[in-house]
């Protein structure tokens, strides 16, 4: 399928403004919301799509830059993949920044989310992305630089628990240590 072109739009709609004035402490929401169209710009999202080749007829049904701005989200709250879909789903924060607001399902599965995660991961766009959303905030403003490299750095998406979320890890764990204390006795 071929990779669609996000353009969601530049100007804060009256519904989204009164989400904004509504956010108090969670800035990050804002200034993705503000940089959304300059972070994914159509060369950005021409190389996004480059990594998702034609594999049939028609348009993948979900954008591309809208399920990486997604994963930028889940990486600086760090919750897990069932808790981002239902914080899309439940939280007008998360609906302002992926152009969904009022939105009652994600636009896409979880199965969807993993493949997308782990092939964003396997061509380095995660670091670029990283890269990218931290050098904005520099030049820009609006956020701080060394507090988003910090939350993105250290979030499990980028480190070696990268491919599955946190949950499912600390499952794989605790049966491992399950099965060396059975072992044991």
């Amino acid at each position: 399928m071929r990779s669609r072109i996000w353009e969601p739009p530049i100007e804060l709609s009256p519904k989204e403004s009164t989400v904004v004035k509504r956010i108090r402490k969670a800035k990050l929401f804002v200034f993705l919301r503000q940089i959304r169209h300059e972070l994914f710009d159509s060369d950005f999202q021409l190389e996004l799509a480059k990594i998702f080749k034609d594999s049939s007829v028609g348009l993948s049904p979900v954008p591309p830059a809208q399920l990486t701005l997604f994963i930028i989200l889940q990486a600086y709250t760090g919750v897990s993949d069932d808790e981002a879909i239902e914080a899309i789903e439940m939280d007008k924060r998360w609906q302002l920044v992926l152009d969904c607001l009022d939105c009652k399902k994600a636009p896409f599965s979880k199965g969807t989310l993993v493949k997308f995660r782990a092939l964003l991961i396997s061509y380095s766009f995660d670091r670029r992305l990283i890269e990218k959303t931290v050098e904005m905030a520099k030049v820009r403003g609006g956020y701080n630089s060394t507090s988003l490299r910090i939350a993105l750095d250290s979030s499990p998406l980028w480190g070696a628990a990268r491919v599955e979320d946190t949950y499912n890890l600390l499952g794989h764990a605790l049966r491992k240590a399950l099965s060396i204390i059975a072992e044991s006795n």
